[in-house]
């Protein structure tokens, strides 16, 4: 089982950065994510998305990092199921935001 993170740049322009993240966020990874998402959003005006389609899993600082993330502005896309479930909260969130 890999148990690593990769997060790769898809998009990039002067207002919107897409990041494909693939992996499992857990442990060490969930700072490493945060430090990637913190590179591309220093300039207040970039809009930063995330797609999350080959993550496989994410523990609960993982989790609380997306929510964190999404809270913020940045864009949750392509979740799986299991990803959609755990990014479910008690916020109102609607799966389709997700």
């Amino acid at each position: 089982m890999n148990a690593m993170l990769r997060v790769t740049v898809v998009e990039s322009s002067r207002r919107a950065v897409t990041l494909r993240v693939e992996g499992r966020i857990t442990g060490s990874f969930v700072e490493e994510l945060r430090r990637a998402c913190d590179v591309h959003t220093f300039a207040e005006d970039v809009q930063l998305s995330l797609e999350l389609a080959d993550v496989s899993f994410a523990d609960a600082a993982g989790v609380v990092l997306l929510k964190e993330l999404r809270s913020r502005g940045v864009d949750l896309m392509r979740a799986n199921t299991f990803m959609t479930e755990q990014l479910k909260s008690k916020d109102g969130a609607s799966s389709d935001e997700i």
